[in-house]
């Protein structure tokens, strides 16, 4: 399995401290661990700032980067190792397999995290931190800047400043490495061969939740342990919800199913959509919409490239899809009139794309001074154009309506445009219907 390297976490941890203020000090908590139901969790998903700094994947943490101190940079605050819950729950770091195997200079119990780090915060001109991000920790922090306050006759000095860490820290998350891109690719290729899965299952007669079960299987096979994020599988009408989630419709002859699926790999997103026949063959009407998909997002594919900004694949997937619409009769007037007016947006109301990496919805700005941010290499993002006809919509034909068509893929930004890491599943209406049509064969 591929992983990101050590080496990587002490870059990123040296890259935060080298923009952090002289005499300063980042403090960040672990994901808490999310109640399911009374007593049973959710899988652990450790924070990705966290993650990010640290690569450290346990609940009850808080990392500290002290920028110049003597006696080590990086400290994390950990449980202690424990045999009775470790029999239970698995194996704990504890403080030398911080050290040991996760890179910090210093490790100490989380328990005495109240005794030792007011001591590290004083006297520190400024405190970095995930500010409004988690309530409960920020009043932690804020009872750990009071004990100082509490001394300041002593001669004390507590922080002067309080800072978001985000601001640096997103944007270095926004410029993917080469070992970020390696370990993205391998999101996208598992997730990619669990959508050629998906369409090689699909039968009428089955539900939605059958084909999500072919997706989770080839996640968990290919070495995900989750989704990036919960999986729409939506036929039919549904295909017009843009995060339908209930997944337990039956799949119809003559729908279309559209399937929003990726996996995770060490912590890192992958986002696919695909639109395909619940029979393997698409309809006239169905084929008009989803080639014209297609050909928007090849549109915006053009238009991603260093020095182009964030807005210019969007405007080139509205012009395609507005021009299309126009000619398909679904909209009336001109190309610049229909865009000016946003008619386009009665049916594709969303934008193109969206940042991607170890959140689905990624961190980093889109505008920066209130401009389209420009694209610089090693930034990735999804391309996912999309039309759909609501099912009730009175003022087109009936044959367009409940149509829901949507194409997505990731991609990122290199020297000379953009790499498409999700090539791994078809995606021309040939090649869907091919695929399909040899999957029937085989099963027969």
């Amino acid at each position: 399995m591929i992983h990101i390297p050590k080496s990587e976490y002490s870059r990123r941890r040296k890259a935060l401290m080298a923009q952090m203020e002289p005499n300063s000090i980042a403090i960040l908590p672990a994901a808490a661990v999310a109640i399911r139901n009374r007593d049973v969790e959710h899988v652990y998903r450790q924070d990705s700032d966290f993650q990010y700094l640290s690569g450290f994947p346990e609940p009850q943490a808080v990392l500290v980067l002290m920028p110049g101190r003597v006696h080590g940079e990086y400290i994390l605050f950990c449980r202690e190792r424990n045999a009775e819950r470790e029999l239970w729950d698995g194996w704990r770091a504890g403080q030398e397999g911080a050290i040991r195997d996760f890179g910090a200079d210093d490790a100490f119990p989380i328990t005495d995290i109240d005794d030792i780090l007011p001591g590290l915060i004083e006297g520190r001109d400024r405190v970095y931190s995930a500010m409004g991000s988690n309530p409960e920790f920020d009043r932690h922090l804020m009872d750990w800047i009071n004990v100082i306050r509490s001394k300041a006759n002593l001669g004390a000095q507590p922080p002067n400043e309080y800072v978001a860490l985000d601001h640096l820290l997103h944007d270095m998350r926004l410029y993917k490495s080469a070992a970020e891109v390696k370990v993205m690719r391998e999101a996208a290729r598992i997730s990619a061969q669990a959508h050629v899965r998906a369409m090689q299952a699909c039968r009428a007669g089955l539900h939605e939740f059958s084909l999500e079960a072919e997706l989770d299987y080839e996640f968990r096979k290919g070495g995900a342990k989750m989704p990036a994020y919960g999986s729409i599988v939506a036929a039919g009408r549904n295909s017009c919800i843009l995060h339908y989630q209930q997944n337990d419709a039956l799949l119809k002859d003559g729908d279309l199913v559209l399937i929003d699926a990726g996996c995770e790999i060490d912590c890192y997103a992958s986002d696919i959509t695909r639109t395909f026949p619940v029979s393997g063959k698409y309809s006239a009407e169905q084929k008009a919409i989803y080639e014209l998909v297609l050909a928007s997002q090849e549109a915006a594919f053009a238009e991603i490239a260093p020095n182009k900004h964030w807005n210019q694949a969007h405007e080139a997937t509205v012009r395609v899809i507005t021009a299309g619409l126009l000619k398909l009769g679904l909209l009336e007037g001109t190309v610049d009139e229909l865009i000016a007016s946003e008619a386009y947006k009665a049916f594709y109301m969303h934008r193109a794309g969206h940042w991607l990496g170890m959140d689905v919805h990624d961190v980093g700005e889109y505008k920066v001074g209130g401009e389209w941010r420009v694209l610089e290499v090693g930034m990735a993002l999804t391309v996912e154009p999309g039309i759909y006809i609501a099912p009730d919509n009175q003022k087109v034909a009936k044959k367009w309506r409940g149509i829901g068509v949507r194409i997505e893929d990731d991609v990122v930004v290199t020297k000379t445009g953009c790499e498409i890491l999700t090539h791994g599943v078809p995606k021309t209406v040939a090649e869907i219907e091919a695929l399909m049509a040899q999957a029937r064969t085989q099963a027969a």
